[in-house]
């Protein structure tokens, strides 16, 4: 009987805990001279304590209700890349944007899974190309790269290759690409996975992606061909997790009077995308701390925070 209570008192000490507080306990019992209860409590502490180191850690982000104070267009997607579940906003399938630099990742994988393909390394000038499409958002950079992969012909491969389906070609333009947030994250996908780049140059593209460089204050005066993209998403995670996580943003102000902006980020775990439209006059910022307060909200037990 006696042991028979030990054990529940070891197991409740567990659950209330959160850890096994087996040393002072199996102390107090040690001292009673009764072994075959404290061999008894030894086991089942040992067993509770494999269970605990067995158990798989939280997500980092679980989809739920996500709320912004924005009037306008707005949408989220979140892919779980444990589960496959794909979860987000409403308006997640169907509604677009035009993606502006987020599409780079696409034209620098499709760029080097080609080269790759034809039995060919690319050059320094045209690694160089990848690397500032990517990290630094050049525009110039990325036009060499699409006019490389045949303009419209490389969009038309994202669709296919990543079962995009509320995704449209603009002739010859390619940041006016036209993509739902739920085609965002499958694109993320498509380079995660090695659809996009291809065996060899996965690795490098998720790593540039990770050294994205310059924040919301970095750009430069004017509409120039660069700027600073490291915003968003990555400011609404753990910080122990950013350096894990893969990133491409891409923003304009437009003539239709209203930023254009997307932030997607990857990891092992996860791809999340968010979007939004918004006056000019609110400034990148704005945009900015949408993705982040989206991101924000999706991080596991963040009610909790």
């Amino acid at each position: 009987m006696r042991a028979r209570v030990v054990m529940i008192l070891a197991i409740l000490v567990t659950i209330v805990s959160g850890v096994v507080t087996v040393p002072a306990a199996y102390a107090r019992i040690k001292a009673n001279g009764n072994k075959a209860v404290s061999a008894t409590f030894h086991a089942v502490s040992h067993t509770l304590q494999t269970a605990v180191q067995a158990m798989p850690p939280p997500p980092i982000l679980k989809s739920g209700p996500v709320t912004v104070q924005h009037q306008g267009f707005w949408s989220w997607a979140l892919l779980d890349r444990k589960t496959n579940e794909l979860t987000g906003s409403s308006n997640r399938a169907t509604a677009t944007n035009s993606t502006e630099s987020m599409v780079k990742i696409w034209l620098v994988s499709d760029f080097l899974r080609r080269t790759a393909e034809s039995g060919k390394t690319p050059t320094p000038e045209q690694l160089a190309l990848t690397s500032t499409a990517i990290r630094d958002s050049n525009d110039n950079s990325a036009q060499k790269l699409y006019i490389a992969d045949g303009g419209n012909a490389s969009i038309q491969r994202l669709i296919k290759a990543c079962g995009l389906t509320h995704t449209t070609v603009y002739s010859g333009w390619w940041s006016r690409t036209q993509m739902s947030a739920e085609d965002a994250v499958k694109m993320g996908l498509c380079v995660a996975d090695g659809r996009a780049a291809g065996p060899q140059w996965t690795k490098y593209v998720l790593s540039e992606m990770r050294q994205v460089r310059g924040g919301v204050k970095d750009q430069p005066p004017g509409f120039e061909p660069t700027g600073g993209g490291r915003w968003g998403i990555i400011d609404g995670l753990p910080a122990d997790v950013v350096p894990t996580v893969s990133i491409k943003n891409g923003w304009t102000p437009l003539k239709d009077g209203l930023w254009h902006v997307n932030c997607l980020a990857v990891q092992d775990e996860f791809v999340l995308a968010v979007q939004v439209r918004y006056p000019i006059s609110k400034g990148l910022q704005y945009g900015a701390d949408v993705c982040r307060s989206v991101t924000q909200q999706l991080v596991h037990n963040a009610e909790a925070s």
